[in-house]
């Protein structure tokens, strides 16, 4: 590993903020469980808060552009260090990025503090920093590849604007289809960054050869998860059509599934840490070919179909890779705690309760909501556990980060 930070400077900084996986992962992690648990009881009645926007709005905002923008801004902050050799943000500037992140949730949850307006701009304001940051190092050495991630986080800060907008204009916004959108992004970040080190992530941890990507397979897979978010961010312009969006959603699963089989998840089965990984992107793929069924044939319940995506697709690449990616970054080897494995498998049958039993017995909703947040909370509060005594200490190798 390159030492591309002054030990002595570094020891000087709260080891919380030496590198953005440290904060964002460990607060995205634990935002996820109060979120988790504050929307339960919001959906049940059990407690009487009105977050910006009302309860279904502020889940549908907080798990896309709370949870899921803390772990890709810790991760992207993270790997760009990487990528240019350049040292990463830390310290102050890290902390108060941070601190602006968490004002955003506060605001949201409480928007009495600051008012509807302020709260927004605040929430609007956390993407735009990061794109900023990130952008500075990217541009310095001029690896312009990468840059790619900065418009990317814009178009997230349109896709959070819209989501806001939807609260001001609701007749002319859907806040469903600008949250739909906001899935879509992420799963559009999540699956070019899989092409990126799934494969290596796969041949180091099996020992195995490296699968060769395919150039077009990379763009079709892609381009189709790009098509979809961009026919959701113009609803508010072109409408949506149903029969479009689900046939695209097919092709995207399709692709997304034979990518994902010529990585070899098979032979992952005894290492945790991947076939976590790989179970997360095969749920991604089916759950886009579903997704994509459902808007063909209105008998299947595409509102439940969707949580295949978002729980097991996202919430179980999200936990993966935190998981992996925090042993790394701190110096350990890539052997997760032995009860992660319950994490993992947790995540996977709260996606599968949370999509197929609302849909086979339509009156038992409420209890397969509890049952799948309830295995939500174990995964994560497993992760924060954990996790917390490693992003909270100085790394275990004495190395900067």
């Amino acid at each position: 590993m390159m030492q591309i930070t002054d030990l002595n400077k570094e020891q000087q900084i709260t080891p919380l903020f030496r590198l953005g996986f440290r904060p964002f992962f460990l607060a995205g992690a634990l935002f996820s469980v109060i979120a988790i648990l504050l929307w339960i009881m919001l959906y049940r009645g059990a407690i009487d808060i009105q977050p910006l926007g009302g309860g279904y709005w502020w889940h549908i905002h907080e798990m896309i552009f709370g949870f899921g923008c803390a772990i890709i801004a810790g991760f992207l902050l993270t790997a760009v260090q990487n990528w240019t050799g350049l040292a990463g943000v830390k310290g102050k500037l890290l902390a108060a990025l941070f601190f602006l992140w968490l004002l955003g949730r506060v605001s949201l949850l409480l928007p009495d503090i600051f008012g509807a307006t302020l709260s927004t701009i605040i929430d609007l304001a956390f993407l735009p920093c990061v794109a900023f940051i990130l952008a500075k190092p990217i541009l310095a050495i001029k690896q312009y590849r990468n840059l790619f991630f900065v418009p990317l986080l814009t178009i997230f800060t349109l896709a959070n604007a819209e989501m806001h907008a939807s609260i001001y204009y609701p007749a002319s916004i859907s806040t469903q289809y600008a949250g739909y959108a906001g899935v879509m992004l992420v799963t559009l970040l999540i699956s070019v960054m899989a092409g990126r080190v799934v494969p290596m992530f796969t041949a180091n941890g099996t020992k195995t050869t490296k699968a060769t990507p395919l150039a077009w397979l990379d763009k079709l897979t892609n381009g189709s998860l790009a098509l979809l978010t961009i026919l959701l961010l113009l609803h508010p312009i072109i409408g949506v059509n149903n029969f479009y969006i689900g046939i695209i959603l097919i092709f995207a699963g399709i692709f997304q599934a034979i990518r994902w089989l010529r990585w070899r998840p098979w032979i992952t089965l005894g290492v945790p840490l991947l076939w976590s990984l790989h179970f997360s992107i095969k749920a991604m793929a089916f759950g886009l070919a579903l997704l994509g069924v459902s808007y063909l044939i209105p008998e299947i319940p595409s509102n439940h179909i969707w949580h295949l995506i978002t729980i097991g697709g996202i919430g179980g690449v999200i936990l993966a890779m935190i998981s992996r990616v925090s042993l790394g970054h701190t110096g350990r080897t890539l052997q997760p705690p032995m009860l992660m494995s319950l994490a993992f498998a947790a995540m996977v049958l709260a996606s599968l309760i949370r999509s197929f039993g609302p849909w086979g017995l339509p009156e038992k909703t409420m209890m397969f909501i509890d049952i799948s947040g309830l295995l939500w909370l174990i995964s994560f509060t497993l992760f924060v556990i954990f996790y917390a005594p490693m992003l909270l200490k100085p790394r275990a190798d004495g190395r900067p980060g």
